[in-house]
């Protein structure tokens, strides 16, 4: 079984916590990246992903985004996309500059709101090998009337608090990354709470709470834009009966992607990191990854 190593880099001069799992055969190898979900952390599933790509003969290179989990940063629970689009940058420059990976070979793989980044940082970053994204969440509005009308009101105030105390330099005002129906929360849906800790593993912990102002960022993002600028070879996972975002969304973004294929499953959101249908994902997955970061003939001889 490939060991997975603690490491670091820094991003924006903070430490990143990161993991690399490097396969047992000889490199150079070619690289996955993970970026996982809103508000989540290496501990939460990520390493049956980590294992089923380190054999296939791939290094995989996962990390906790700032303010989150084991990396730096305060406020804690602080999520700002443009912070964590810098982090991911610093993740791509960090397995380029590893002497046991080919730099010419990384891809991306992302999950739920991690696609968001994935695809963000695939059209902005041609030289990246793939792209892979499963039950990904890529335009948050949709995601939040999902919820309800009546849950994005509740966070209103929140929002509108926590950015001013953010501007002011004050203690931030906190809201719960998911709650139950008619909770005060960024994800209300039905079974999402229960989705939510089912990823976390016994004797982990989960900080359910998020800086509310990441609510005002959320309202207008939508990466699906960005899938016809995505040159990669994109392989979209569609959870047919997703319950945080319109799976026909995911579907279309595959389809506008210039190499885009999407895969259907009989899944909702959460269904996909657990057996039966997580092998099914994960075969599928490898059998992309390995597809588009195997070097032709002609690669070869230029390394040479």
């Amino acid at each position: 079984m490939p060991e997975t190593h603690s490491t670091h880099f820094t991003s924006q001069g903070q430490r990143c916590a990161a993991w690399i799992t490097y396969p047992h055969s000889e490199g150079p190898y070619p690289a996955v990246v993970l970026v996982h979900g809103f508000g989540a952390t290496h501990e939460m599933r990520l390493d049956q992903y980590e294992q089923a790509f380190a054999n296939a003969g791939i290094a995989v290179i996962a990390f906790d985004f700032r303010h989150i989990g084991a990396s730096e940063g305060t406020p804690r629970q602080f999520i700002s996309i443009p912070r964590q689009k810098a982090d991911l940058d610093a993740a791509l420059a960090f397995a380029a500059s590893d002497p046991r990976i080919d730099p010419t070979r990384i891809a991306l793989w992302g999950t739920s709101m991690g696609a968001t980044h994935v695809l963000l940082a695939a059209a902005e970053h041609p030289q990246l090998a793939a792209a892979v994204v499963q039950c990904p969440v890529l335009n948050t509005m949709n995601a939040a009337l999902s919820s309800g009308f009546r849950a994005i009101t509740r966070l209103a105030g929140p929002i509108t608090s926590d950015l001013i105390r953010g501007a002011l330099g004050l203690p931030r005002r906190y809201v719960a990354i998911v709650d139950e129906p008619g909770s005060t929360a960024i994800v209300t849906v039905p079974g999402a709470k229960e989705g939510w800790y089912g990823m976390v593993p016994p004797g982990a912990d989960f900080d359910n709470r998020v800086t509310a102002s990441i609510g005002f960022e959320l309202i207008k993002l939508n990466a699906s834009r960005r899938a016809g600028s995505i040159h990669a070879p994109l392989l979209v996972c569609v959870s047919d009966h997703e319950t945080l975002m319109d799976p026909r969304i995911a579907a279309k973004t595959a389809d506008r992607a210039p190499k885009g294929v999407a895969i259907r499953y009989p899944a909702d959101h959460f269904e996909v990191y657990h057996a039966p249908l997580v092998d099914d994902i994960l075969h599928d997955q490898v059998a992309f990854l390995t597809q588009h970061l195997t070097p032709r003939p002609l690669d070869e001889a230029r390394r040479a």
